[in-house]
């Protein structure tokens, strides 16, 4: 069978699959399973194009690392065919660990388990499977290779996943903020002294890079429509796996049932293969068909939950610098029991606060270094002329207040 194939993807053109375990890794059902998760969950609430998934971003991180060797290479530094193999198929996995509507779920059913840490799991699986063949992919995830460049590529400050999330997300919301120029960044790819650095050169693409960054988190990641949707699935989840826990029969696929009628430890998770496989059978359509059906459930507040989200009918949603009074939040607990025929303890699934975070740039973790004209490395936050460059170095907290838009 010929695995040579080639992807037409919307923002690359033409993607190239390396290898022929790379295509059977791409093949593989866990990977598959990737085509049904959206890449930016509730996000199509707000701008309707927001329809890509983590398949898509998966392959057009894979894409970035090929040009990133590519580059390289051509700058004299000695890249094996087998390293190169190794780092796309880590970039090319790096995502595999997430579930539907990952902020949710993380917050619900499987709580405190991140995609991260099931990414590796899941990885580790397949080298099983694949009679060892990921061995190298894995070093590189974890950041134990000898070349340090190669993990900087998949996890850094400055990383292919980054790269392609904001190129992909910008061009699937229209968001033009978040265009970055990928290519230029790339063709400023250096390493000194075994790390990844930029040429002086590119400066002021790492500048516009960052800046990107920072506005499609306030744009669109923590856009505040975006928020409260993504709160109403948390809801949601969280008072059916409460009827479910109860002794309550709720609709729900197989792999969704198994989360929703027990809790599941992390250390659970990475010692029973049994929750591991139910994982990896939960997609988007596994989570909204329940939402559908649990439209009508008799339970008034799960009803109401879910209507609310497949009319959109969202909260609505406050974002401040200072927390809501606590006066305010009593009263408004109170006016939703009342409107909704509730108690004030069941409002809390309607009137509630949280906290939301940014930081463009973290200085003190895998630092972008600019490689000066004289071979002096230097952080970018220090080398750039833009005086508020700085600050995106700082992490920025906002409350936010939702509430049902009917009282």
């Amino acid at each position: 069978m010929n695995k040579k194939k080639i992807i037409n993807d919307p923002v690359y053109g033409f993607i190239n699959i390396p290898s022929a375990l790379i295509f059977d890794l791409i093949a593989h059902p866990w990977f598959q399973r990737l085509r049904y998760i959206k890449q930016l969950g509730m996000t199509h609430l707000v701008y309707p194009g927001a329809l890509h998934t983590r398949f898509h971003h998966a392959l057009g991180a894979m894409h970035l690392m090929s040009l990133a060797i590519e580059v390289l290479r051509g700058k004299g530094h000695e890249i094996s065919k087998e390293e190169e193999e190794a780092a796309t198929i880590a970039i090319l996995l790096h995502d595999i660990g997430h579930g539907p509507f990952s902020h949710a779920l993380e917050h619900t059913l499987v709580n405190g388990i991140h995609h991260e840490d099931l990414s590796m799991l899941i990885m580790e699986k397949l080298n099983l499977e694949f009679d060892g063949r990921l061995t190298s992919a894995i070093d590189i995830f974890k950041g134990n290779c000898p070349k340090k460049f190669l993990h900087q590529l998949i996890s850094s400050q400055l990383d292919l996943d980054r790269m392609d999330y904001l190129n992909r997300d910008s061009f699937f919301t229209g968001v033009s903020e978040g265009v970055i120029s990928f290519d230029r960044i790339i063709k400023m790819f250096n390493i000194a002294d075994g790390e990844l650095v930029i040429e002086e050169k590119g400066i002021y693409s790492i500048e516009n890079f960052l800046i990107a960054r920072r506005l499609m988190y306030w744009q669109v990641y923590l856009h505040k429509t975006v928020i409260a949707g993504e709160q109403l699935l948390v809801k949601i989840l969280e008072r059916a796996k409460e009827l479910a826990s109860g002794g309550e029969t709720l609709f729900a696929t197989p792999a969704l049932q198994h989360f929703l009628q027990g809790r599941v430890s992390e250390k659970d998770f990475f010692t029973e293969e049994r929750h591991l496989q139910q994982f990896l059978k939960l997609d988007d359509q596994d989570i909204f068909a329940s939402v559908k059906v649990w439209e009508n459930h008799r339970d008034k507040i799960l009803s109401r939950l879910c209507g609310m989200l497949t009319t959109r009918s969202l909260y609505k949603t406050e974002i401040s610098n200072d927390a809501p009074e606590q006066a305010r939040l009593q009263l408004l607990k109170e006016n939703a029991a009342a409107v909704l025929g509730i108690s004030e303890e069941e409002a809390r699934y309607f009137v509630f606060t949280d906290e939301i975070w940014n930081r463009a740039y973290n200085a003190g973790n895998s630092n972008i270094n600019i490689l000066l004209k004289n071979n002096v490395r230097i952080d970018i936050a220090k080398a750039s002329d833009l005086s508020n460059l700085e600050s995106l170095d700082k992490t920025v907290k906002k409350h936010i207040l939702c509430y049902p838009r009917i009282i």
